[in-house]
């Protein structure tokens, strides 16, 4: 749903001309010290981009999901990285505030992170705890009016810089799967939580990801989001459903620059005295691009306006992820192709994004952990009761 469809429109043109004219730019430098400069998070900050999705009563655009995708699109058509340092505060690093927070943890936390002062992580994932999210070791134990936290936490962006973390620890180790799974906000600075040395990844230079520790870390129990033990599942997989949606979004616009960037190599080059762009096989990989490209489009738009007029997204959320992180994939691969051995040097650019968009895959839900979901699904709404 897009509220008000001329102003709209003037934002992501101007939008647009940030990320051509600011960001894109700076690709190459990102890159090379594997951070986002001080000086683009600022101007980042200045064009409200920590606050897109955060409502307008706490500083934030409040955007709806639709308008949330279309915003992704834009932002993402340059490195992972710059998206990737507002995209905890845009997605999974406040919905859970946004989604079950109380009263007073919003009023105290959202407009920090919609300003850009505070950034966030969510903190999931652990070394036996993936996939099986439910499956997760980090506890808290009650002890008067706090909860001790112990644990590991791993892959957790923004997490090096990270100023407030929405921990997923467990309340009641009798309770089996998710029942006994809460969620804890945890300020950065709390004794007890500390962070690991970012990772050396394979891609998505300038986005720092690291292991998070807790060892005796006391928290207030009134640092439970929403205010309820054994919540926390819940509320994780409804930052998730929104997030998977904001995600196949973000794998949508280094698909479109991936294939604005190969036209333009492929009108250029020429070999055997004509342009690579008049080649029949060059032409067929750039309209297997464009199709998969606006298939995801379509997809994804449709489950954003389902999702705005309330409708149960939990599947074609699952869809949407699936298909537009493979989607991507597909598309780099064709485009490293089209450019040849250009494609492997790293002057070129494509081979970056080749590496970056290789992580969409496996994040928010591995590709084989959404089919299943997407079959249990679907032979569920058939009338069927399919197993583990």
């Amino acid at each position: 749903m897009i509220r008000d469809p001329d102003g709209f429109s003037a934002f992501l043109d101007a939008l647009r001309r940030f990320v051509r004219e600011q960001l894109t730019p700076r690709e190459a430098d990102v890159a090379r010290s594997d951070e986002v400069p001080d000086d683009l998070v600022r101007a980042m900050a200045a064009q409200g981009m920590f606050g897109y999705s955060i409502p307008e009563t706490y500083g934030g655009a409040g955007m709806t999901t639709e308008e949330l995708i279309r915003a992704a699109i834009e932002l993402s058509q340059c490195s992972v990285a710059f998206r990737a340092r507002v995209g905890t505060n845009t997605g999974i690093g406040s919905e859970a505030l946004v989604a079950d927070g109380t009263e007073q943890q919003k009023a105290h936390y959202l407009p920090r992170m919609a300003s850009g002062e505070l950034t966030g992580c969510f903190a999931l994932t652990e070394p036996q705890a993936g996939s099986d999210a439910t499956a997760l070791r980090t506890t808290a134990v009650r002890d008067g009016d706090s909860f001790v936290l112990n644990g590991e936490k791993c892959f957790i962006t923004n997490a090096p810089l990270a100023g407030l973390f929405t921990v997923m620890a467990r309340t009641d180790p009798d309770a089996p799967g998710a029942r006994g799974i809460s969620a804890f906000i945890v300020e950065r600075g709390t004794p007890g939580l500390s962070t690991g040395q970012p990772y050396e990844k394979m891609g998505q230079a300038g986005s720092p990801v690291s292991s998070v520790h807790f060892d005796d870390c006391r928290v207030p129990a009134a640092n439970i989001i929403g205010g309820h033990e054994g919540m926390g599942f819940k509320t994780a997989m409804k930052v998730l459903n929104k997030q998977r949606i904001h995600l196949a979004a973000l794998c949508i616009g280094p698909a479109i620059r991936m294939l604005d960037d190969t036209m333009r190599f492929v009108a250029q080059r020429q070999q055997f005295g004509k342009p690579l762009m008049d080649f029949q096989l060059i032409q067929a990989m750039l309209a297997d691009c464009q199709t998969d490209i606006q298939a995801a489009l379509a997809l994804v738009l449709q489950t954003a306006r389902e999702r705005d007029a309330g409708q149960d997204v939990t599947l074609n959320a699952s869809i949407c992820k699936y298909f537009a992180s493979e989607m991507c994939g597909r598309v780099s691969d064709r485009c490293v192709q089209m450019h040849g051995g250009y494609g492997y040097i790293a002057d070129q650019g494509i081979e970056r994004f080749y590496r970056d968009v290789r992580l969409f895959r496996l994040y928010e839900g591995t590709s084989q952990i959404h089919q299943l979901t997407i079959a249990r699904h679907t032979l569920t709404q058939a009338g069927y009761a399919p197993g583990r």
